[in-house]
């Protein structure tokens, strides 16, 4: 055990919380067969079975579930010492986790979130998995549902919807369809495809940024949340919204760090920028539809 090198348990987080190889080596970079093969290694080294493995993924045992907890107590402390260090040289830093879309509106209206004399720094996270703000991997995060856990605290944004986009003043009765490979599918959304017009799918890609791309280029069709779709001049919408895709939206943060003055100024910020753009969220027609 002594001898087990940290990136390996590193590499572990990764599978545990993205459920597979697939995600681990899309955020590693290694290939899935090099990342089962270290995950063998480790349980080798610790001599626990770590994962239950199938065909739908990794799924952790009960050491499993152990060891992640322990490692995220770690990571959770590391986290602290990192703030601590900061404070001193180069200013706070306040970390946000969002999806993919959430994200993009964020950068493109980033001077909204972070002024030029503010003393922190901003660090975002993209990803679709949930954003984990237990051990405090991220200071704020976007989440589709409230939290359950006793020690975050949330706030009501508003709702999301989501409609078919397609190219605009597209061939009527195209009925290809564009979506995310089915192994990174992890939103309601990305999933609707497989879960509706599976045989109909003409192209897969590995993340979401690429569906409105490939939808102007007219390759075929897409669901996308109605604030994408709705601000992009070369889409439309094909048909009505999807209203079992429609779900609330929250900014979530630790109950103990969101009094935190540059916390609490990013997120205020967030919160004002967001609910701005409440009415496409919620996928009320731009005035091109």
């Amino acid at each position: 055990m002594k001898n087990v090198q940290w990136d390996s348990f590193q590499l572990f987080l990764q599978v545990a919380r993205l459920g597979g190889l697939t995600g681990a080596s899309a955020s590693s970079g290694l290939s899935p067969a090099t990342i089962g093969r270290r995950m063998l290694d480790l349980e080798h080294e610790i001599g626990r079975m770590l994962f239950q493995r199938s065909q739908t993924g990794y799924r952790l045992t009960q050491d499993g579930q152990a060891l992640l907890d322990h490692l995220q107590d770690m990571e959770a402390a590391a986290h602290k010492v990192d703030a601590w260090r900061d404070e001193r040289t180069i200013g706070t830093t306040v970390r946000i986790a969002a999806g993919t879309w959430v994200a993009w509106l964020l950068t493109e209206n980033f001077a909204a979130i972070r002024k030029p004399s503010d003393g922190f720094a901003v660090s975002l996270t993209i990803g679709e998995a949930r954003a984990n703000l237990n051990y405090r991997e991220s200071d704020i995060g976007i989440r589709a549902f409230e939290p359950e856990e006793s020690n975050l605290a949330a706030r009501l944004i508003g709702e999301v919807g989501y409609a078919v986009y397609v190219r605009r003043n597209a061939e009527e009765g195209d009925e290809r369809w564009i979506a995310v490979h089915e192994d990174d599918a992890i939103s309601n959304y990305l999933r609707w495809p497989h879960h509706h017009a599976q045989s109909s799918i003409v192209a897969t890609v590995n993340r979401p940024r690429s569906l409105p791309e490939l939808v102007r280029a007219g390759a075929g069709k897409a669901v996308l949340p109605c604030f994408v779709g709705d601000l992009d001049p070369d889409l439309q919408r094909l048909g009505d919204e999807l209203p079992e895709l429609r779900h609330r939206q929250w900014i979530v943060m630790n109950s103990e760090d969101r009094h935190r003055p540059e916390i609490r100024t990013v997120a205020d910020r967030m919160t004002k920028l967001l609910k701005s753009y409440g009415d496409l969220f919620a996928g009320k027609r731009s005035s091109r539809s």
